[in-house]
């Protein structure tokens, strides 16, 4: 009987786990990078994916919001982190790469009350579950929009975003 349930466990053991990080990540900061690297220390394989939302107009392009993310993961070499972007549900993203995890990163604003109703959703279309990682304190306050308006006004965001943003944002600010 032992030899059963010792057999039972390694199977679940070589189980891969895949997780899915969505976001609209316009653009991603440091906070979104802490989430993302702290996921991939759990999960055998990890998509970011860029939700691309038809009701918000994003400051950059679904195409350069996916580059500037695998560029900073690709400077810290997270090979199991796959970078993507849909238009459609999460929940389908999730099925068509056989994710059974949606990772969220919650900060102290309320992102929870927000979170907790599309983590109940998701979980009643596809059956997958949401897990919420509360952020690193010292990069909680930093958010997509707090970054965008403190450039807006001049404001230095080096720390904020990864380096190669910078001047993404200073270009994009300028055809405003």
């Amino acid at each position: 009987m032992q030899y059963l349930i010792l057999v039972a466990r390694r199977a679940s053991l070589v189980h891969m786990t895949i997780a899915v990080c969505p976001g609209s990540y316009d653009p991603v900061t440091a906070g979104h990078l802490d989430v993302i690297e702290r996921c991939a220390r759990f999960f055998d394989e990890v998509h970011v994916v860029v939700a691309v939302n038809a009701a918000k107009t994003p400051m950059f392009s679904e195409s350069v919001r996916v580059n500037i993310i695998r560029t900073a993961l690709d400077a810290d070499g997270y090979q199991q982190v796959r970078v993507a972007s849909t238009d459609g549900l999460i929940t389908d993203y999730c099925k068509r790469v056989g994710a059974t995890v949606i990772v969220k990163g919650l900060r102290q604003n309320g992102d929870y009350e927000a979170e907790l109703g599309m983590a109940l959703v998701n979980r009643k279309l596809a059956g997958v579950e949401t897990l919420f990682l509360p952020a690193d304190p010292v990069l909680e306050h930093i958010s997509s929009s707090i970054v965008k308006d403190v450039a807006r006004h001049g404001g230095d965001v080096t720390g904020m975003v990864p380096d190669g943003v910078i001047p993404l944002l200073s270009e994009a600010l300028r055809s405003e």
